[in-house]
């Protein structure tokens, strides 16, 4: 029995191994230019959930010159086995060590997967610092939301891409292919390896740093090396600064000006095994002007860009016939604020719904939810409720732009309530700056005034008459400040502090109202260490890495102490990027990488919050002039504009 099917035999969840799905997209290597290794640093059921390795997979895998692939985490009991057998990290389509192709470009979802990433690089034999990387060494290209602020992993990657990928990706391949030249080994197969120094004109000539110079050009790319950080006295940074001519002192992120032009993958692969988002997802719109001062999301995704109802639907239809699944996802950061949304939901409903195929919506705002597109939506099949009001009490939504208030709250609960819904999970955040006991036990009031509310209602009752329990669920995480956001220059709560206001919660809050889940602190503060940190950290992540930290997000597999003696051998105090104010006019690490929003906006949104004053949304109530538009080149897409376009069409 050959090594892969025997190591097969001895995992859990060997589907995640295979490759072989329906829809999946296998090339001849010897019939492509290019080979990118689509690279998710966690395991197959969220990687393959994530949506934007399903539209790089696509956009790549439709140029005839390039064979995209996909590659995930092993799980520990894979990876144990992998290094037993001597097995590299290879891609799922054609089972291609990794290290073979020519970009491997990895995914920086979350601040937590880093050690997976220089995991994912030893396993596939690929040198951990891009400066020792050879001819015959692939590109290591990072994108995604940790992307704003790559610092603390910079010194792993070659290249960096900020903002949206689908069509830098094309500019990256296309400079490759310029750099390189053609290829004279007469087929890939031929070459020991991937061997791009030895292989074009291009290659031979000028090295990697040729190709790096190429790409640095590129609008929206990023490479660590040409810059040098120089440090103060006290720590913090003095400058950042390019250390080649023409490499930009700024680099701005890359934004797709019309989602209708883009080419939406219909026929996504298909796992063999659930996933975490097992569905269809259609992408209604891209970004968000609600303006909430701790998300970094509603910042780096700016401006609104809708896709237009005519194109959502068609885009649905595909899906269901081409895949097969009995559930559509409307995707967004909040769907409710899709201007074409009730009469988007009826249609797909009226076409779908007949065959079984549910529609949701996976993110729905407190005063936008409609109960009667609630229960259009339900009427497949039927669901709880989600709702993250953030904060306990009035004056800490002001402060964080929240722009929720109380009677909201009560009111939709009154309204599923009587409805028919009797399960519901509330979402808060602790630790949030200006945040007291008061705030935190806010929380446990509005529990309590649900639980009444609830009580009131006439429709908690089964089928048979008996009375239905409210099963309310209280989820809190730790505020983690993050880079380009209002609240960048903001500390976070100290470790003990968040402990206090978790034990807090747990006492005040009643069991027999509400179930309490809360997230690790432990973790949040290794995540707030890296969400702001800056280059130095390398040091800290590679030693985390010798000492077996991986998986991180995952409880089980956490290790806070490794971590911190991580910390200590690397000579840094993570207090200093995780528990300390900024100024102003300090140097951040990320300042040299635009998301396109003023720093003089943010400065005045940070002021208005300690002022306990919010900020209206921009698509709603005109332009708070964040500068995004204007910076880009951009349009934001005002209410309506983008059916308004393609109906025309």
């Amino acid at each position: 029995m050959a090594p892969f099917e025997r190591i097969l035999s001895q995992v859990t969840k060997p589907a995640r191994y295979t490759g072989g799905e329906w829809n999946e997209v296998r090339k001849d290597h010897d019939a492509v230019e290019v080979l990118f290794a689509l690279a998710f640093p966690d395991v197959y059921e969220i990687g393959m959930s994530h949506l934007g390795l399903r539209l790089l997979y696509h956009e790549l895998n439709r140029r005839p010159d390039t064979a995209a692939e996909r590659v995930f985490s092993p799980w520990v009991d894979m990876e144990k086995t992998m290094r037993q057998e001597g097995l590299p990290l290879f891609a799922l389509e054609s089972r291609t060590p990794v290290g073979e192709f020519d970009f491997v470009g990895v995914t920086l979802q979350y601040e937590m997967s880093f050690t997976n990433i220089l995991n994912l690089l030893d396993l596939s034999g690929i040198p951990l610092l891009a400066a020792e990387r050879g001819p015959d060494d692939p590109f290591v290209v990072a994108g995604g939301p940790c992307a704003f602020n790559p610092e603390p992993v910079a010194d792993f990657f070659d290249l960096v891409v900020l903002g949206e990928g689908e069509e830098v990706i094309h500019d990256l391949v296309q400079a490759y292919l310029e750099w390189r030249g053609p290829r004279r080994d007469g087929g890939r197969r031929a070459r020991r390896a991937r061997g791009a120094g030895a292989d074009g004109a291009g290659a031979a000539k000028d090295g990697r740093e040729g190709f790096l110079l190429r790409a640095a050009a590129i609008p929206g790319v990023y490479v660590p090396a040409f810059y040098d950080i120089t440090y103060r006295p006290d720590g913090c940074l003095e400058s950042i600064r390019p250390n080649r001519p023409g490499v930009p002192e700024v680099v701005h992120k890359r934004v797709v000006r019309n989602l209708d032009t883009l080419d939406y993958p219909t026929d996504p692969i298909v796992p063999f095994l659930d996933i975490v988002h097992d569905r269809i997802m259609v992408e209604v719109f891209r970004g968000c002007t609600r303006g909430c001062r701790f998300c970094q999301a509603g910042v780096i995704y700016r401006p609104v860009r809708e896709r237009s109802s005519k194109k959502v639907k068609g885009l649905a239809a595909d899906l269901v016939r081409k895949t097969g699944y009995n559930e559509i996802s409307l995707t967004s950061l909040s769907s409710g604020d899709y201007s074409t949304i009730a009469g988007t939901l009826r249609d797909l409903i009226a076409e779908h719904g007949p065959a079984g195929v549910g529609v949701s919506l996976p993110s729905l705002r407190v005063d936008s939810f409609d109960v009667a597109l609630a229960e259009e939506v339900q009427k497949v099949r039927k669901t709880g409720l989600t709702f993250a009001p953030e904060a306990g009490t009035q004056r800490l939504r002001d402060v964080i732009n929240k722009n929720v208030t109380e009677e909201d709250l009560m009111r939709t609960a009154r309204a599923a309530f009587n409805s028919g819904w009797n399960a519901l999970k509330l979402y808060f955040m602790i630790g949030l700056p200006t945040e007291t006991d008061e705030d935190v036990l806010g929380i446990v009031d509005l529990a309590e005034k649900i639980g009444r509310v609830y009580a009131e209602a006439g429709q908690h009752r089964g089928p048979r008459g008996n009375r239905r329990p409210l099963r309310l669920t209280v989820s809190t995480s730790s505020f983690v400040p993050k880079a380009h956001t209002p609240f960048q220059w903001e500390p976070q709560t100290p470790l003990e502090g968040l402990r206090q206001k978790q034990d807090l919660l747990r006492h005040r809050l009643p069991r027999r109202l509400a179930e309490y889940n809360w997230h690790d602190a432990e973790l949040s503060f290794i995540e707030g260490v890296f969400a702001r940190g800056d280059r130095r950290l390398g040091r800290a992540l590679l030693e985390a890495h010798r000492r077996g930290c991986h998986f991180d997000a995952w409880s089980d597999q956490f290790k806070f102490g490794a971590w911190m003696e991580s910390f200590a051998a690397a000579g840094l105090d993570p207090a200093f990027y995780a528990n300390r104010p900024r100024a102003y006019d300090e140097v951040l690490p990320w300042d040299h990488l635009s998301s396109g929003v003023a720093r003089e906006f943010l400065i005045e949104e940070h002021r208005k919050a300690m002022a306990g004053e919010t900020t209206t949304d921009c698509r709603a109530e005109g332009c708070t002039l964040c500068e995004v538009c204007p910076t880009l080149d951009v349009d934001l897409d005002l209410k309506g504009g983008g059916d308004a376009v393609a109906d025309q069409g």
